[in-house]
């Protein structure tokens, strides 16, 4: 087996299990012992496929892999270490780092995605919506990085967030992979419509509004 069918095959289980685990984790009852567990099997099944996704991508060149890989790795590692930021000072050099190289990311989809549109290839929507969520994200990070953030309890809010982003990616990657009948634009988007009225609906009940004083950074 070549190096290239071998990581296919660690994407492939990994990606499978963490689609399983991911589901459960979205259905069960959050902050139990089970929760937690299965959430830590999920973020490590799904942070190895996302990583493998780059070589993979570079020994078969391939767009899709190589942005589900980006965003799937800021969302996994974002959201893990969300859940140790509950002070300002708690945020360290390498989230910021993180949030750069994640802004440089979506900055370089979004011009793809406009030469692509150029061209007339539909795909660059798709480069569009993801650099703009991804910028939407680092937005985030930086208010909540220098205190502006929206909620007090921002460090589970925006956990859960990520979370569920790197489902919704886990979801696009099966879909797109297995999909017959969608046009490919479709396929690629539905998960993050059909995904994100979760992100709000557990915004609204696990959500503790931020007083105006924090929220201006006082």
């Amino acid at each position: 087996m070549d190096l290239f069918k071998t990581l296919l095959f660690v994407h492939i289980v990994c990606g499978g299990v963490s689609l399983l685990l991911g589901l459960y984790v979205l259905l069960a009852k959050k902050g139990t012992a089970i929760h937690k567990k299965v959430g830590r099997t999920y973020f490590y099944c799904m942070l190895t496929a996302a990583l493998v996704s780059f070589p993979l991508s570079y020994l078969h060149p391939n767009y899709f892999l190589f942005i589900i890989g980006v965003f799937t790795s800021y969302m996994l590692f974002t959201g893990k270490r969300y859940l140790t930021k509950k002070k300002i000072t708690d945020v360290k050099q390498i989230d910021w780092v993180l949030a750069f190289i994640m802004l440089i990311f979506g900055i370089a989809f979004i011009v793809f995605g406009m030469y692509k549109l150029m061209l007339s290839n539909s795909f660059g929507i798709v480069f569009l919506v993801f650099g703009g969520v991804s910028i939407l994200f680092v937005c985030q990070d930086n208010g909540n990085f220098r205190g502006r953030a929206r909620y007090q309890n921002y460090w589970l809010t925006t956990h859960i967030q990520r979370m569920i982003g790197s489902y919704i990616a886990t979801v696009t990657a099966f879909l797109v992979v297995n999909n017959k009948i969608l046009p490919d634009v479709v396929a690629w988007l539905l998960p993050t419509f059909l995904l994100v009225p979760l992100i709000i609906k557990w915004l609204k009940k696990y959500s503790v509004k931020a007083l105006k004083t924090e929220q201006n950074g006082a």
